[in-house]
């Protein structure tokens, strides 16, 4: 499976589609704002010491993993709002405005340009008034694992939910049979070939910011992680055992081939707060300001007392079909996720599960 050409959230403005199913992500975000908006500050803080930060003519925002809905431009708008008082309070006049949204190739850009823009442009307007800006957004399509951006081009760099996606499935995963991912019963060299992977990868995706951020620039991201030091604990792997029951379910019942579901595994890491940190000194091109893991119910995928198992089902459904419908393909997609959604509702009377938020605060070195 090609990840960069495979995977993307579900597109438009469907059921189904991310865009309608991202809640909990618009929550996370929202959770870990006042540690964005604190970075941005800094940045702007700097901006005005000439000789720690240049003042540019042009302030480059840049939006990595930013997929197709009411998300999209959220952290951007909030962004600017705060640059926006920082300079009515200290009388400096504001540089013009780039936001640069990224994600792989699949992505609906056509529905961020067509629907999502003029929206974030006319609230813009009403709320920071007609004299703020100009503010440009381009759409960048590719794999953060590679440059994306000119050098020394951005100022801020912000990315949430994405990271924990791997470029690629890690090699070696044959033992791994009815898993789908790492689970608990998973052998240690899956395990290890998971945590490979993830230090290649946010290796590299270090490696190519660093040459992309002007010296002070600051990357604040936040991943799909673990509080536990156990790579295959319950917190972080439980959501992907359920679908592979799922999936089981289907193989007994005839409708999926045993043997493609010993081969389909997730590309996706979900690293501990100490796995990130310890990445980021590694590489060595970033000081870390902030680490930090919070959590969030799996329940909060929906409206507070509405049908969790379907939210959740629903929610997963918009991040995970592509990958899939690339595997089992698309006639199998309405009754794998209706299971999921039972076995979900079951598993969800019974227990409180959360998603864990690894947030890391970062400022590019000289």
């Amino acid at each position: 499976m090609d990840v960069a050409q495979v995977l993307h959230m579900n597109g438009g403005l469907g059921e189904t589609s991310y865009a309608n199913n991202s809640l909990i992500q618009r929550k996370v975000i929202w959770m870990t704002k006042a540690i964005s908006k604190e970075a941005i500050t800094e940045v702007y803080k700097s901006m005005q010491q000439v000789q720690v930060l240049p003042n540019p003519k042009c302030f480059c925002i840049a939006e990595l993993g930013c997929s197709s809905g009411p998300n999209t431009l959220f952290i951007a708008t909030e962004l600017l709002k705060t640059l926006h008082q920082l300079s009515l309070r200290q009388g400096h006049h504001l540089p013009e405005f780039q936001i640069l949204l990224n994600d792989l190739p699949g992505t609906d850009f056509n529905s961020i340009f067509l629907y999502l823009l003029p929206t974030f442009q006319t609230e813009l307007i009403q709320e920071l008034g007609p004299g703020f800006g100009p503010c440009f957004v381009s759409g960048v399509p590719g794999s953060f694992y590679t440059r994306l951006f000119a050098a020394n081009s951005l100022h801020f760099v912000h990315s949430s939910y994405s990271l924990m996606w791997l470029s690629k499935v890690p090699e070696g995963l044959e033992l791994n049979k009815d898993n789908i991912y790492m689970a608990r019963e998973s052998p240690k060299n899956v395990i290890n070939a998971y945590y490979e992977q993830f230090q290649r990868d946010f290796s590299s995706f270090l490696k190519c910011r660093s040459e992309e951020i002007v010296v002070g620039g600051r990357m604040v991201l936040t991943i799909l992680g673990r509080k536990s030091e156990k790579a295959a604990s319950k917190e972080c792997c439980y959501i992907w055992e359920l679908l592979a029951q799922s999936l089981k379910e289907m193989v007994l019942e005839g409708k999926i081939e045993e043997e493609k579901l010993h081969s389909f595994n997730i590309p996706q890491y979900t690293p501990s707060p100490e796995e990130v940190r310890k990445e980021v000194e590694k590489e060595g091109s970033f000081g870390i300001n902030k680490v930090e893991a919070t959590e969030i119910r799996w329940a909060a995928c929906g409206s507070w007392g509405l049908n969790e198992g379907y939210n959740v089902a629903s929610c997963m459904r918009s991040v995970a079909e592509s990958l899939v419908v690339e595997h089992f393909g698309e006639s199998v997609i309405d009754q794998l996720f209706q299971k999921y959604e039972n076995i979900l509702s079951d598993c969800m009377s019974k227990e409180d599960n959360m998603f864990i938020n690894v947030t890391v605060s970062i400022t590019r070195r000289d």
